[in-house]
């Protein structure tokens, strides 16, 4: 069977002896993170500093099917029993306690109650110090800036999810991603056969800069019916801190380049959508055996780059960059 190959060099242009294969094998299994114990416990503690009896109430409003928390229009039987809407027609609108139909009596005290109801982020305890509305805080949870983030390994399915310095070990102990330093870098990617091109996803490396961490991602897959490469950075972080960051990429031979300049996306966008919204530098195979030279019968890219921060210049207020040494 043939391999791909990819050779990573570091800026000083000095080529590692190993090389990196390209492999379909599934990640070792790690169990996804979860922080669900660690915040019921510092929400109720904090929920009883902010109101003495909001723990009870809150209890009151976590549905007994589901165990979530329920929001207008909260259903209840003719005994008092209540639950959340999406439960009632999965119960066959019989009470789960007392097996009475539920009909369609809504329980408007206990949705008032939430009204009134503040409550902490449940992602205290990573770090969030935001306490919302009862109505408002879901809404908030879905978008907290401390809310756990997904694996961004792109060659399988991953499950797990945490803070960053969680998945950086992750993915070097159980993805065997290379981890590198520094903010530029120099790829070379092989294959034997240019002519078949399947869909796969190589992740190069990761790159610690700045104090951040960086996916470099390259990729082989079909565009339509043209087989196309792909390289592209992603940002291990918010969206928002994403954009003080630039990268280029460059990819050439035979006295030919192609250039990409753009802004790391968050690991908050998915790999697929990232590459199915194009955002990155995309080399057709023809222009790729072209950059390869000889006989156009191996494919053989060199992809460059470099990472740079935008800084505000406090006189003009114009972006400057900030080059790591």
């Amino acid at each position: 069977m043939e391999s791909d190959s990819i050779d990573c060099m570091a800026s000083s242009d000095v080529i590692d002896d190993d090389e990196i294969h390209h492999h379909n094998q599934l990640p070792s299994l790690s169990k996804p993170r979860s922080n669900n114990g660690n915040n019921n416990n510092n929400s109720s503690s904090v929920s009883s500093a902010v109101h003495p009896s909001t723990t009870s109430v809150h209890e009151l409003l976590e549905c007994p099917v589901c165990t979530n928390s329920m929001y207008p229009p909260i259903h209840q039987c003719h005994n008092g029993h209540t639950l959340c809407s999406a439960c009632k027609t999965r119960v066959h609108n019989r009470c789960p306690t007392c097996r009475q139909e539920l009909g369609d009596i809504r329980c408007l005290a206990l949705e008032k109650v939430a009204e009134s109801l503040e409550l902490p982020c449940k992602y205290t305890s990573l770090g969030c110090p935001e306490i919302f509305p009862y109505y408002s805080k879901l809404k908030h949870e879905a978008l907290c800036n401390f809310r756990p983030y997904n694996c961004p390994y792109a060659g399988a399915e991953c499950a797990v999810v945490g803070d960053i310095p969680f998945l950086v070990a992750h993915l070097r102990d159980d993805h065997k991603v290379d981890m590198h330093s520094g903010c530029t870098f120099n790829h070379r990617y092989v294959k034997s056969n240019p002519r078949e091109v399947e869909n796969a996803t190589w992740m190069l490396t990761v790159f610690h800069c700045f104090g951040q961490y960086f996916c470099l991602h390259f990729e082989a897959f079909q565009l339509g019916m043209a087989p196309v490469y792909m390289a592209f950075l992603r940002f291990m972080g918010d969206e928002i801190e994403a954009r003080n960051y630039s990268y280029s990429l460059e990819v050439g031979g035979n006295g030919r380049k192609l250039i990409w300049e753009g802004t790391p996306r968050s690991i908050r966008d998915s790999h697929l959508k990232v590459r199915d919204g194009h955002d990155g530098l995309i080399i057709q195979r023809n222009m790729a055996l072209f950059f390869s030279g000889g006989d156009r019968k191996e494919l053989k890219l060199r992809v460059t780059g470099r990472i740079w921060k935008e800084q505000q210049n406090p006189e003009g207020g114009a972006c400057i960059p900030n080059l790591c040494s």
